[in-house]
């Protein structure tokens, strides 16, 4: 991982409602954990385009609370995450609100690939291949978290359409490079990210890419 510093001229930092106080690349397949207070901005870019991005939110004051995808889709009556909605935790409190994307919409439902849903999907030979699990409990491990820690996740950047009969699928995302979703901070959070290595399906293309975070205050 890389640790940029500020630049004026820096597309990627257009708009950003204050001065950054984190820039990181976080490399293709990569795991990233990083502590929020409240008010500060995360601004995700997609720096080659359709690339999944894998997300879990906890609340930096208590370990039993996070993200809540049951409440999220309940209190929103809708699974898309757009401009304005709110990650709920199973407190049922705002945690970040999406202040702004430059996509459509953002997928609740898709989940986290493991070594043992790529075998049942994709075959046994997947087995061995790292998945967003992985990342997850990697990261994870800095606060003392384990596997029963991880929860239903939100999935930046990822295409995961429902159709009239209820049935779903995982097609080719819907961003570009250089798209973005901004997330503000409604309480001090930890922030842990699978910058998705998934090649069996068409989330990130079957090709992995990097990806930029950027934190203001």
């Amino acid at each position: 991982m890389t640790t940029h510093s500020q630049n004026a001229g820096d597309p990627h930092l257009a708009g950003l409602p204050g001065p950054v106080v984190h820039d990181e690349i976080v490399a293709a397949r990569a795991p990233w954990r990083h502590r929020m207070a409240a008010g500060e901005t995360l601004r995700v870019v997609d720096l080659d385009g359709n690339q999944a991005v894998d997300f879990l939110v906890y609340a930096a004051a208590d370990d039993a609370e996070r993200y809540s995808a049951q409440d999220t889709i309940a209190r929103q009556g809708n699974i898309f995450l757009r401009t304005g909605s709110v990650l709920l935790s199973n407190e049922g409190r705002a945690m970040m609100t999406i202040a702004a994307t430059s996509v459509d919409y953002h997928d609740t439902i898709g989940g986290a690939c493991s070594c043992e849903s790529n075998t049942l999907r994709y075959g046994h030979h997947t087995k061995a291949q790292h998945a967003c699990v992985d990342n997850f409990l990697e990261a994870n491990l800095h606060d003392g978290r384990a596997k029963r820690d991880i929860v239903s996740n939100v999935n930046f950047f990822m295409n995961v359409p429902v159709e009239a009969d209820g049935a779903l699928g995982i097609v080719d995302g819907i961003s570009a490079p250089g798209m973005t979703v901004d997330l503000h901070a409604e309480m001090d959070v930890i922030v842990v990210v699978s910058n998705c290595p998934q090649i069996n399906n068409p989330c990130n293309g079957f090709n992995p890419t990097p990806v930029r975070m950027i934190v203001t205050a």
